[in-house]
């Protein structure tokens, strides 16, 4: 399964807000340097969907398609 997601990184709040049904708004603490942000928004993926998730596509992007296993 496939879904989109908006990152919004360096915001002070870890949340996902889901706005459809496959795209997802995601706040993050981490600023978007050196992966970091990266790295915040995987393992708190994996804890919310409580699945293996990879980023396809969207690496240096704030906009994101991640796969769930």
């Amino acid at each position: 399964m496939k879904i989109r997601i908006k990152v919004k990184p360096n915001s002070g709040k870890e949340e996902i807000l889901k706005v459809k049904e496959n795209k997802y708004i995601i706040y993050l603490r981490k600023p978007a340097k050196e992966g970091k942000a990266n790295l915040e928004l995987l393992k708190l993926l994996k804890k919310y969907f409580k699945k293996d998730v990879k980023i396809k596509s969207g690496f240096s992007s704030r906009e994101k398609i991640i796969e769930l296993n």
